[in-house]
């Protein structure tokens, strides 16, 4: 009878230090489980010798990238450097801006591409005054087509965007290195045969912004066979004229968003934007090192500064980034219709948690993308 009670004695005591299946039961004093993982909190031990134990290393967590899947991704390439200072003619802050969508396969083929370009100008005077319209809209080069004015004026056989979509065509199934291999030639111009039959312009810039682009894409949720589309909206109305306390601005702001669609509804989506500055004197000198480069600001990350200065929650990038997240799987309708205050600043709790910034000119990039 003895022999049995102990027996049943150290079987209980054996239960109580081992879970309902056998594993042994761990307890935390600063448990970070989610709340509602577990029913009741049970305090850590207050003397106890730690146990060194070898467990195997633990899988890395990540999200399974499904079959068929594809990655986005834009960029924006901006230059200022053909600007000059006003004198005898008005002084031109000049830009130069290519933007590239793509999507690319985990194997890095390309599986479509958009190229687009804008060229556009803020004029100023020996006094610093801007003398454009800063209000007047700025066409892309593919909207504007056959106004661009290649074959009218040029002479050539075809126009700006009909030679990009060609670039674009002939970048559909290659690598990085192989567009860049076979495409231009060390001037930047055709060398492919076919190619050179429609595209006669400089190549060289266009072929490093597909480059560029494709190196910004992620798995946003695209699928092989998705529609690629890409936004862009330009505008100057940040410039100002030089004042005897200020130095004047002409300033280029473009956004521009990459995304696919499938059946109506956004299956991935990359955002990004440039501000691109010229400043100037009173007399109309340029004091901004044109040679610098122009990073966007997705480019920037937290040197934008938004966080460091400005006490946001999240940067620029982290921002569009999570906007990006919250409508993939929307219709640009249901995109439109997120409601926002008289700023255009989220009121929607699901993004407000994420999304501070405004949010109009994303709504804008979306509607005209999908328009």
């Amino acid at each position: 009878m003895k022999r049995s009670i102990i027996t049943l004695a150290l079987v209980l005591v054996i239960a109580m230090l081992t879970g309902c299946a056998g594993t042994p039961v761990v307890y935390y004093s600063d448990c970070t489980c989610p709340s509602g993982a577990h029913t009741e909190t049970q305090p850590a031990p207050q003397e106890s010798t730690p146990v060194e134990t070898t467990a195997p290393d633990a899988p890395a967590v990540t999200d399974p990238v499904a079959e068929g899947a594809v990655k986005t991704g834009v960029a924006i390439v901006a230059s200022a450097a053909e600007s000059k200072n006003a004198g005898d003619a008005d002084g031109e802050a000049k830009y130069d801006v290519s933007v590239v969508a793509v999507t690319v396969d985990d194997n890095g083929v390309i599986q479509s591409c958009i190229i687009d370009s804008i060229g556009t100008s803020v004029l100023f005077d020996v006094s610093g005054n801007i003398v454009s319209d800063l209000t007047a809209p700025i066409a892309t080069k593919n909207e504007l087509g056959e106004n661009y004015g290649m074959k009218a004026y040029a002479g050539s056989q075809y126009e700006w965007n009909e030679q990009a979509a060609a670039l674009a065509a002939y970048a559909v199934g290659k690598t990085v290195e192989e567009l860049r291999s076979g495409a231009v030639d060390e001037t930047g111009h055709a060398v492919d045969a076919d190619l050179a039959t429609t595209a006669t312009i400089y190549l060289g810039g266009y072929v490093a912004a597909v480059e560029k682009a494709a190196a910004n894409a992620q798995h946003l949720g695209a699928q092989s066979g998705d529609e690629l589309k890409l936004a862009i909206i330009p505008a100057v109305d940040s410039s100002a004229s030089a004042d005897a306390e200020n130095a004047g601005l002409a300033q280029l702001d473009v956004n521009a968003a990459a995304l696919t669609l499938r059946d109506g509804v956004i299956t991935s989506a990359q955002i990004d934007s440039v501000q691109a500055k010229v400043n100037f004197d009173a007399s109309g000198v340029i004091t901004t090192d044109l040679t610098a480069p122009i990073a966007t600001k997705n480019e920037l990350g937290e040197g934008y500064g938004m966080v460091a200065w400005g006490g946001a929650i999240a940067e620029w990038n982290e921002q569009a980034a999570s906007f990006a997240a919250y409508i993939t799987g929307k219709t640009p309708a249901e995109v439109a219709s997120i409601a926002v205050d008289e700023t255009t600043k989220p009121t929607d709790a699901d993004l407000v948690s994420s999304v501070t910034i405004k949010i109009g000119g994303f709504q804008a990039l979306i509607a005209k993308a999908c328009g």
